[in-house]
This record gives C-alpha cells, structure tokens and sequence, in this order.
C-alpha cells in the first residue's frame, strides 16, 4: 500500500513511518524541517527512513496549496496518516499564527488533496489537550470538548472539526486521534522526558510546575504507534444511529479514538522514574502553573479497546529507562 505520512521527520512520525515501512508499504514522507527545535534532530531522524528503498522524502510546507495538490495528484496515495502539525502548548502563546497556519491551513490542504483523490482512509492526530477545562475524568471521546485553554487545544479541536465536515460533505472516512502525552526515544527536546534527562545528567535544576501537582496520562511512542496502525484497518462508516450528544460517532464516516496508557502519573514518579534511570537526583526548582497547561490528563481507551482489542501499557519507569538510555547513545554520553 502507499501512504502520505506527514510530519514524517517529527517524533510519532518518525516511529509510525519505520513501522509502515517494516511492514513493506511505500511511504512518502512529508515535513518542512522547521526550526521549532533543532533541525538536526530532524534530520537524523530522517536518516533512519532514508535507508529504507520503499521511503521517498518531500520537503514542502502543508500551508502551500500548489505543492500539496501536486503531491496528491502525482503519487495517488490510498491512505493518509497525517501527523505534522504545530506541537507546544506554550509556544501557542508566542507564535499563535504558526499555529493556524500549520494546524488548520496545512489540514485543509491534505483534506483538500484526500477529496480530489478519494483516499480510502485519513487518519489525523488530535491531541488529549481539546479536553481543556474538562474535570469529568477519565476524558472520554464522548464527552463535550468546548472549553479549550490554549490556542494549541483550539487548533486541534477545529482539525477534528475540518475533518468531520469533510467526512460529511464528500464521504472521506477520517479517523482523529488523541494522542496523551507521548514520549521515548527520539522525543521532542521542548518535552519533559529530554528536558528533566538533560537537566539531571549535568546537575541542572529541572523545572517542577504547579509545584508538582500535577498528573500526566504518560504513553510510551510504541504504544502510541501500535494503536494508530491497529486503527488504520479500521475505515469507519456512518453510524446508522449516533447516540445523541456523543461527539466521538456521526452519520458521516468519522470517528474519534483516544490513545493513552489509562493510567495518569504523579509528576513527583515521573521524576523518580528519571532520576533512577539516570542514576542521579534531581535539583529541583518549584514554579507555578504556567498558562495553557492544565492540572491532569486522564485517558478512557475503552473505544480503542473495543475497535482494535488494544490499550497501551508501557509503565512509565519501563518507559523512561528506555528513553534515558537512547538519550545517552545519541548524545555520545
């Protein structure tokens, strides 16, 4: 099979793509390398896809319409994993046109591209941050998300809104996906996982928000992976009768899936879970919450389990060793 993945040089874009690949499918691999954080992880990250005969790069920016439709037009894709996007909750506050012109311009052209196509199945990342002020916990696809606390949250929120709205119209089946909290090897730098790893192993204070009150719903990238090539198969239809109120089921061929662990994390085990992987205590300097960041995220995959037989299970210590063991060989250290 041919499949677009967008964002391919990202983190969950790098992983989903080597997976696909593994298994034999052609991929074409779409990002701008953006220097929203260092290039050159991008760029190593690329170099492991590179190797791989079935993998073909495209360097193209998702807002340029012509270069999109052509893209489309050239390599008829079947199926569409479309991954990049303008990731940071903070960073929404310094840079908010990056974000539009990323997460609904850049969405609107691979929408665009799917339709004039016929791609039998786009799926889209969505992210655990829509549910904003929600405090009705576990966060539940079926539950209302319209209270967003971040222009990051909003831009997602309307992703999935694009998508369905498409769906509808020219019967494009789309598949949105709630990522929570996604880490590993190969993770983003801006992230907690390599912030509190780098911090730690050069005896650096790590930055401990709301004073650690705080509970993250941490899902470990292979987990995250498993689950979105699991759904791929999964081509929703129109439900004949979408229960009332439930945003998650439509009488278009869209639907909505979160991928979490299940099993949110006290910030102070997270940490203790780094300090033991790296063999180190951590300095640490206590802040307040910060703007756009909300208290706990908290995953129902019960829709996932019922979809594909699958929830993520990776437990965090499990997890952060692997990451700090990655980070230690990337980093020659």
């Amino acid at each position: 099979m041919k499949l677009l993945v967008t964002g391919a040089a990202g983190f969950i874009g790098l992983h989903t793509s080597l997976k696909l690949l593994e298994q034999g499918h052609q991929v074409v691999g779409l990002d701008n390398l953006n220097d929203y954080y260092g290039v050159q992880l991008k760029k190593d990250r690329l170099k492991l896809l590179e190797v791989y005969p079935n993998f073909r790069f495209v360097k193209a920016d998702l807002a340029d319409r012509e270069a999109i439709s052509q893209l489309f037009r050239r390599e008829q894709f079947q199926q569409v994993i479309h991954l990049a996007a303008q990731a940071g909750v903070r960073y929404s506050l310094e840079a908010p046109f990056e974000y539009i012109d990323s997460n609904l311009t850049g969405t609107l052209t691979i929408l665009e591209g799917c339709r004039q196509q016929g791609i039998e199945h786009l799926l889209y990342a969505s992210s655990s941050s829509v549910y904003g002020m929600n405090t009705k916990v576990p966060f539940s696809p079926t539950d209302g998300v319209d209270h967003p606390v971040s222009l990051y949250a909003a831009t997602k929120k309307s992703t999935e809104m694009l998508a369905h709205s498409y769906a509808h119209l020219y019967g494009i089946p789309a598949t949105g996906l709630r990522f929570f909290t996604v880490y590993g090897p190969w993770g983003r730098p801006d992230m907690a996982p390599w912030l509190f790893t780098e911090a730690i192993l050069n005896d650096r204070p790590i930055k401990v928000f709301n004073h650690g009150d705080m509970r993250r719903d941490f899902t470990y990238i292979d987990d995250i992976v498993e689950g979105v090539l699991r759904i791929r198969n999964v081509i929703p239809e129109p439900s004949e009768e979408p229960q009332q109120g439930d945003p998650s089921t439509s009488f278009a061929p869209h639907r909505i899936y979160n991928i979490g662990n299940g099993q949110p994390v006290q910030l102070g085990r997270f940490i203790e879970a780094t300090e033991v992987a790296c063999g180190k205590t951590a300095i640490k300097e206590y802040l307040p919450m910060q703007p756009g960041d909300v208290v706990k995220t908290f995953a129902d995959v019960s829709g996932l389990q019922q979809a594909v037989g699958y929830k993520p299970d990776t437990d965090v210590e499990t997890g952060m060793a692997r990451f700090v063991e990655w980070y230690r060989r990337y980093q020659g250290i």
